[in-house]
């Protein structure tokens, strides 16, 4: 007498079901892949392989095993199926007698469709708590060492063929590519921590060496006596406090081959509010404008010099009043920086090229160096200086 096979709840025959069964299969690793590829958060990506590979299946358990070396067991990472007190609590036997332990130790993939009558292997005693009947396990391995194991479990009858191992071992496949470039993230990661360290350790013990010429300087301008050496060792002294401002302004910025002019000007003239007290200086930056770091402190001491000559020179005596310092792009290749004040101006006939002051001279060599155009501009009120270089970078809103 011939068995009676029961027709399916969506009338398809089992070559039908079967058939959808493969192809949703298909579809589960593409999504795994792009899961993968997607930078899933961990956590994530651990608990949807569990759920859709349970899916792919049409088992009700399944769980993503940590393999802890210490302990020689298999820690219940993520899983499905399981209830509240498994998953990051529950573990089994790593070793060669536990089905999960034998796949992880041999990389060969573990089908047990009769757990009741397995001979090779013990039923973890989790198996055993839930009911489990069959269950398959695959290693998850990625480029080093292996992270654990991908298991699959059903209370059902019925047996795991060839195709599910094949479907399994895909899954275990992408989840472990995913771990091994989590990996390498964390290590790279850790990596760029370590050495953001050691440039912030570098750059504060530059800022410190040249605070301490600074301090020398300062010390040596008290004590020499001559009121004109004093006033060249004192401009020396501000000058060179000036570069490690710059630099450590410069040594805090997280893009390593780029900075924020705006952003990082408006904290350069942060450190003139004691130089130039008398002064109220003000950082317009209409636009985010991005240069090569290797530009930021000549720029930086090129404003320094030009809002120092200002509050000198354009507000003589103390007498005090506004210095503004201007960002802006007149093109798309070019970015202007002035520095502008209301003050008493200059003689008509001044020209920065053949001034013989040590501070536009300076200001005229750093501009050369930036491959930038200094200009001078004469108002009805005060003057303006501006400094007119190429950019490269992109602006972003």
């Amino acid at each position: 007498m011939k068995p009676v096979v029961e027709p399916s709840p969506t009338g398809d025959s089992p070559m039908e079901r079967t058939l959808r069964q493969r192809v949703r299969q298909q579809e589960i690793l593409a999504e795994l892949g792009v899961l993968a590829l997607q930078g899933t958060p961990f956590v994530q990506l651990l608990d949807h392989t569990a759920r859709l590979t349970a899916e792919g299946l049409e088992a009700e358990f399944c769980k993503v095993l940590e393999y802890l070396p210490a302990e020689r067991r298999l820690l219940v990472r993520a899983g499905v199926g399981w209830g509240e007190g498994i998953v990051g609590v529950a573990s089994v036997g790593a070793d060669l007698e536990s089905p999960a332990g034998y796949a992880l130790q041999t990389g060969k993939p573990v089908i047990s469709n009769h757990l009741e009558n397995e001979e090779r292997f013990r039923t973890p005693e989790l198996l055993v708590r839930f009911g489990i009947r069959r269950a398959m396990n695959v290693i998850l391995q990625g480029d080093g060492s292996p992270y654990g194991v991908l298991e699959v479990d059903s209370r059902a009858e019925g047996e795991f063929s060839a195709h599910d191992i094949a479907f399994l071992q895909g899954a275990a496949n992408l989840l472990g590519m995913a771990i091994e470039r989590q990996r390498y993230e964390a290590k790279l990661k850790s990596a760029l921590d370590r050495h953001q360290m050691l440039l912030m350790e570098i750059s504060h013990r530059v800022k410190n060496s040249l605070q301490l010429v600074a301090s020398m300087l300062h010390l040596q301008a008290k004590a020499v006596g001559d009121p004109v050496l004093t006033g060249h060792l004192g401009e020396a002294s501000n000058r060179v406090s000036a570069v490690a401002r710059a630099y450590d302004r410069l040594a805090v910025d997280a893009d390593v081959e780029r900075i924020e002019i705006g952003g990082y000007l408006r904290e350069v003239c942060k450190d003139f509010d004691d130089a130039v007290a008398h002064c109220e200086i003000k950082v317009e930056a209409l636009e985010r404008a991005y240069l090569a770091t290797t530009a930021a402190i000549p720029l930086a001491l090129i404003v320094s010099e030009l809002v120092t000559n200002a509050a000198k020179y354009g507000y003589p005596k103390g007498t005090g009043g506004p210095i503004w310092v201007s960002v802006r792009r007149p093109d798309s290749g070019q970015l202007s920086i002035s520095v502008r004040d209301e003050g008493v101006g200059l003689p008509a006939d001044f020209d920065p090229a053949t001034s013989k002051g040590l501070g536009m001279r300076i200001v005229t060599a750093l501009a050369r160096q930036l491959g930038a155009t200094l200009r001078q501009q004469p108002l009805a009120r005060g003057t303006e200086f501006s400094l007119v270089l190429p950019i490269e970078a992109d602006v972003k809103s």
